[in-house]
Parts: C-alpha cells; sequence; structure tokens
C-alpha cells in the first residue's frame, strides 16, 4: 500500500475526509470552468491571470533589476523613519510574504508539477514567475496608497481596501464595496488552504514516510501530527502581527539556507547531468507528446502549480506590505516584486532541477514531497533527514505568514472585531488537523480552487486603478532619478531587525 493513501484510513481521518470531500469538489467545478484546447482544458480563471501579468508588466514599466538599487536601501530601511506610520519594516514585511511563499509549494508543489507535466512544466513555473513580479508590484504599492492608519497606530489595509476605497476614489463605490467584501471572505476561505491545510497535509504525509510508512505510529492517525504542528503555531499566532513578524524574518534566511545546502549537494553529486537536465525542461515545455494534452497541457500545470506557489495575483503581497513603516507607496511595490523571483525562479528551479537529475521525475509511484525526499536520499541517508527539517520549517513558517493574512480579511468582514478576529485564529488552527487527516488530492484542489477565486476581484481592481497606480510608480522613479529620494539619518532608520539591533546598541 502506498504511503501517500494511509493519510485517510483511520476513523477519525477518513470522516473528515467524507465530509471536505464533497464540498471541495463543487467547489472546483465553479472556480476551474475551462473551455476545451485540444486535448487539454484551459481553465479560465488561468488566462485572467496571465492577462493581468502581462498587462501590469508593460503598462507599469516592469525594471526590477535596474531599480535594485533602490530596492536594497528600502529593504535595508534606510529611507523609512521610526516615526513612520506602520507596524514592521520593509525586511519583515518582505520575509513574512516570502515565508508564506517559500514553502511546500515549492517542494511538493513543484514535484507534483513535474510527476503530472514532466521536467517542462519546470519553465512554465519560470515564466510564470517573472510575470508575477509585476502583479506583486501592483498589490504592494496599492496596498500602501490606500491603507488605513487606525487611531491606535495600527494599520488596516490589503486588497479590501484598495479595492473599497481605491475604487471610490475613481467614481466606482458600490463596485468597490462589492468587490471589498467578496475578497475579504474568499481570501479568509483560501488562507485555510494554502495557509495550513496544503502545509499540514505535506508534513503529515512526510512524517509517516520517513517513520515506516504503512507501519508508522501515525499511519492511521495522520490528525496527530496537525495537533503537534498547531500547538507551537498558536503560541506564536496569538501574539499578533509583531510576533509573526519577527519569527519570519528570523526563519525565511534560516531554512533558505538550509534547503540550498541539501540541493546544492544534490546538484554537486549528479554535476555532469545538469545540462541534460536543463535541456529537458526547455525540451519538455514545447514537446507536444509530453503528456496528454500536449503544449497546452504542459503550460497549465506548470502555470497552476507557480500561481499556487508565488500567489502573484491573490493579493497577499498587499496584506504583507501595507502594514510596514513608509510613506512612498512605490517602495513597498520595488520590494514586492523581488519576491516571486526568488520564489518560482530561484527555488522552484533548484527543487526542479534536484528531481529531474536524480530521475525521480520517471517515479509515477511517488508524488508530492516524497519525490523530492527520494532526490535527497541519492546523496546520503542523513540527507532526507535535512529535508524534513526544510519541510517542518517551511511549513511552519507558511501557517504563521497566512493566519495572519486570513485574520486581516476576516477582521474586515466582521469590521475590525477583536473577538471574531480571535475565533478566526482558533479556526484557523483547528483546520491544520483537517490538513493533516485529507488526502492530497482533495488538498491540492481546495487550495487551487480559494486561492484562483479571490485573483478575480483582486486583479480586477488593479485593472481599474492601474492609471493612479502606474502614476505612483512613475513620480518615485521620477524622484529616484533626480535625486530627490534622501537617506534618512542613520539614528532615525527603522534598519531590518529593529529589536535586534536595539539589543546590540543596549549592550
Amino acid at each position: 500500500m502506498e504511503t501517500k493513501t494511509v493519510l485517510a484510513q483511520g476513523a477519525v481521518d477518513q470522516t473528515i475526509q467524507n465530509v471536505f470531500g464533497p464540498f471541495v469538489d463543487v467547489l472546483e467545478k465553479v472556480v476551474f470552468f475551462a473551455i476545451p484546447i485540444g486535448e487539454a482544458e484551459l481553465p479560465l480563471v488561468v488566462i485572467w491571470l496571465l492577462m493581468g501579468g502581462l498587462f501590469c508588466t508593460f503598462y507599469l514599466r516592469v525594471r526590477p533589476f535596474k531599480d535594485a538599487k533602490q530596492t536594497f536601501r528600502v529593504v535595508r530601511g534606510m529611507l523609512a523613519r521610526k516615526s513612520d506610520p506602520g507596524e514592521v519594516t520593509s525586511f519583515q514585511a518582505f520575509a513574512t510574504e516570502l515565508a508564506g511563499t517559500i514553502g511546500l509549494g515549492n517542494i511538493a508543489g513543484v514535484a507534483v508539477a513535474i510527476s503530472l507535466g514532466g521536467p517542462g512544466a519546470s519553465l512554465w513555473i519560470i515564466i510564470a514567475g517573472l510575470l508575477g513580479m509585476a502583479l506583486k508590484l501592483a498589490e504592494a504599492t496599492l496596498s500602501q496608497m490606500f491603507r488605513r492608519v487606525n487611531s491606535d497606530g495600527s494599520i488596516s489595509g490589503g486588497p479590501m481596501y484598495y479595492l473599497k476605497d481605491g475604487l471610490t476614489s475613481v467614481g466606482k463605490p458600490k463596485l468597490g464595496s462589492f468587490l471589498g467584501r467578496f475578497y475579504a471572505i474568499g481570501f479568509a476561505l483560501s488562507a485555510f488552504g494554502a495557509g495550513n491545510i496544503f502545509q499540514a497535509n505535506q508534513v503529515a504525509l512526510h512524517v509517516i514516510d520517513i517513520t515506516g510508512g504503512t507501519d508508522s505510529f501515525f499511519a492511521n492517525k495522520a490528525w496527530l501530527i496537525g495537533v503537534f504542528l498547531a500547538i507551537p503555531a498558536a503560541l506564536v499566532i496569538l501574539g499578533g502581527i509583531s510576533a509573526i513578524a519577527q519569527w519570519t524574518s528570523r526563519m525565511v534566511p534560516l531554512m533558505s539556507v538550509i534547503y540550498a545546502v541539501g540541493v546544492l549537494a544534490v546538484l554537486g553529486a549528479n554535476f555532469t547531468d545538469i545540462p541534460h537536465a536543463a535541456s529537458l525542461i526547455v525540451s519538455g515545455a514545447f514537446n507536444p507528446d509530453s503528456i496528454s494534452g500536449g503544449v497546452i497541457g504542459v503550460m497549465i500545470i506548470g502555470i497552476q502549480r507557480a500561481l499556487f506557489s508565488n500567489v502573484a495575483g491573490v493579493g497577499t503581497a498587499g496584506l504583507a506590505h501595507s502594514v510596514t513603516k513608509n510613506r512612498r507607496p512605490a517602495e513597498e511595490g520595488f520590494t514586492a516584486a523581488w519576491e516571486p523571483f526568488f520564489d518560482s525562479v530561484v527555488v522552484c528551479t533548484l527543487t526542479a532541477l534536484s528531481i529531474i537529475v536524480t530521475g525521480q521525475y520517471l517515479n509515477q509511484g511517488e508524488e508530492g514531497v516524497t519525490l523530492a525526499s527520494n532526490a535527497f536520499a541519492t546523496v546520503n541517508g542523513v540527507f532526507p533527514w535535512l529535508l524534513s527539517l526544510c519541510i517542518i520549517l517551511f511549513a511552519f513558517s507558511t501557517v504563521l505568514s497566512y493566519c495572519f493574512y486570513g485574520e486581516k480579511a476576516a477582521g474586515y468582514v466582521f469590521k475590525e472585531n477583536k473577538i471574531a478576529e480571535l475565533g478566526y485564529k482558533v479556526v484557523y488552527l483547528l483546520m491544520i488537523i483537517v490538513g493533516a487527516a485529507v488526502s492530497l488530492d482533495t488538498v491540492v484542489r481546495f487550495s487551487d480552487a480559494t486561492f484562483f477565486l479571490v485573483s478575480i476581484p483582486n486583479l480586477l481592481g488593479i485593472y481599474l486603478l492601474a492609471k493612479p497606480l502606474r502614476k505612483e510608480i512613475t513620480e518615485y522613479r521620477a524622484s529616484v532619478d533626480n535625486g530627490t529620494i534622501d537617506v534618512v539619518p542613520e539614528h532615525e532608520q527603522v534598519k531590518m531587525f529593529p529589536k535586534l539591533e536595539k539589543t546590540v546598541a543596549d549592550s
């Protein structure tokens, strides 16, 4: 019996699956309405996101590498003052968003894409990642333009606010109010999917696999793994955005280094196979015989997995960067633009190469994170345990990030009611247990459906606000080119790690 089938066999696990599965079936049919193209089916929502990425790339004149120097200053906290409105630094927002995107989607998601679409799916992940840079630039900039600074100094911001207030500013108040609420309700739901259900499921699958498979103590008790993941998550989540930002700003560099060491070891051991792997990626992306559905089929699989991984167009960048200490909205846009690059172009490509050079992509008996684990095992028996550490860190960081995102969305729906927000956190933590118990197929379909659902109102708002958005970005670039954006005196800078640097200074 395959490990992947074990997750839903216990009494508790099977009950959860029976209740959750039919709901996902209905949701998927609604969101992923598709049109047939040859042997493949192209979901209309995928076209929607691709068109949004192309539009923003050219209309906003995205030039991340040219803006890189200024972006580095923003991330270092050199351009923001301690007195500026906001709750976290630009780097902490950057880390929070990366914590939510550089996760199991980069491991299990890439593995799923390759197992379904072959090596060629990796190239479409890269392409979608590059287009996603423009979408996150737009989301983060708009979130700063239309955020609200509350009387207690806290920030209310994100897509629901730039949809409501932004569209009101251009003469569409009723549409803005509707789209804002639509987005908030949809995202409060979608945070359960990608934020905890998918993460918990893959952690459970991996733990069962490395502890004996069908003979593991957890084989019919996957929900217990969800409990073990939910307890430490609760300790951080109940501390609010400041606690989450502090954890993610420290975890992202650590987990990225650990994972990079493991992947580079795999690639180093198979160095001579890298050119062939790259060739398979390029040829497979345009090979009509690669899978059923040909080129279109491979493209759809790759783009879907990329969008699930980097979430460009979903609005999370707007949620993360709305709370930063900043007075110039475009600066946060420049910072956010790099998030899909690191996620889909760098990390996803490294994962794909490790699976391809080791030949694991040919193993049709495994799926998800197990493929990556098998690739790591080809180097040394210790390396799957290294991957296990990465998986836990990735999953934990994503759980933290998406709880903040979902809480902000729920807060909008319930008009910042603290009891309602606390209730959302409790339900969010309980859904970790649900995720550990249900099947991978159900998890992936639910996560995809809820994610793509919220992209509809978000991108519509970006289209309608494109003119003031472009004006903001153009004017800021002109100020940079003219040398009118000065570095803040060092004693007034927010820095990257304000609390850490304060401790060092006090010492």
